[in-house]
């Protein structure tokens, strides 16, 4: 809500994450009461990216326990993008998600999600301090260990690199699809490809998109979804 009207809004940084990183023309898609057909969104894109939030997956989506009062959702999302996402890796749509879209695409592969890490034994606050200037809060937080074998290792190459970190929620139980590209220093999942996809299908926990023309790892990132997209517009 902005103001008392529902509105459908994209960040800047994620449009401008798209457009100078991937080299690809960012259109919205809307999440309205009625889902839009997705048998017709996915024969118009080339690819598809799922960004962060406000909001979280309600947890009935994955059976999970009740949210604390004051946490943000948005049911028309999660009625669009739930249905959304296991059709387009099928469909060999590129797709890559950031934090809410993270999220998204391990409950729409069948895992589940800690509604709030920094209250499970073992963890470490992922959370940023909202009071601090958003340099700060977008800033290096920690780094992530990038797994053998994987394509963000390949990326990066090294088998380490330090991330921001702005979340509260996080991978539970990780859907039996998805195998880990990299993980935090507790152990927690930061990121992770879909197995059986047929073309670009990753997701992270962190921000790539912000400044992301200073960091060669989020420009790389990017710019593989980028190339994906490409090769299914020429195909």
């Amino acid at each position: 809500m902005i103001g008392p009207h529902p509105f459908h809004a994209v960040g800047e940084k994620y449009i401008a994450a798209v457009v100078q990183a991937a080299d690809c023309l960012p259109l919205l898609i809307p999440v309205l009461e009625t889902p839009l057909d997705v048998t017709e969104i996915l024969a118009r894109v080339d690819g598809i990216f799922f960004p962060g939030s406000p909001s979280n997956v309600e947890p009935a989506r994955y059976a999970g326990p009740d949210s604390v009062p004051g946490t943000l959702h948005d049911p028309h999302r999660d009625a669009t993008t739930l249905s959304l996402i296991p059709r387009a890796v099928s469909s060999g749509v590129p797709v890559l998600g950031v934090c809410r879209g993270f999220q998204e695409m391990n409950v729409a592969l069948g895992g589940t999600l800690h509604q709030r890490v920094h209250e499970v034994p073992g963890y470490q606050d992922h959370r940023e301090d909202k009071q601090e200037p958003l340099d700060v809060q977008y800033g290096p937080a920690h780094e992530v260990t990038l797994e053998p074998g994987g394509l963000l290792l390949k990326l990066a190459g090294q088998d380490q690199v330090t991330v921001n970190s702005l979340h509260s929620q996080g991978v539970d139980q990780l859907a039996p699809d998805l195998a880990v590209e990299a993980r935090a220093p507790d152990g927690l999942v930061e990121a992770f490809r879909v197995r059986s996809a047929p073309t670009f299908a990753l997701a992270v926990q962190w921000h790539p998109e912000w400044k992301v023309t200073g960091n060669p790892f989020s420009m790389a990132l990017f710019a593989e979804f980028g190339k994906a997209a490409r090769q299914r517009a020429n195909s």
